[in-house]
């Protein structure tokens, strides 16, 4: 089964107390998308 986001690019914002950016980038980049850019922020 091919994962509908194979071959589509995305931007990953993370978010401290959350889930990071790298982790949702990482998840992201295994099921074939491909991440441009990826950054955990703090939103306060």
């Amino acid at each position: 089964m091919d994962s509908w986001l194979k071959g589509k690019t995305a931007i990953v914002i993370g978010e401290r107390d959350g889930v990071q950016g790298p982790s949702i980038a990482k998840c992201l980049e295994a099921a074939g998308a491909n991440v441009v850019y990826a950054v955990t922020e703090c939103f306060v």
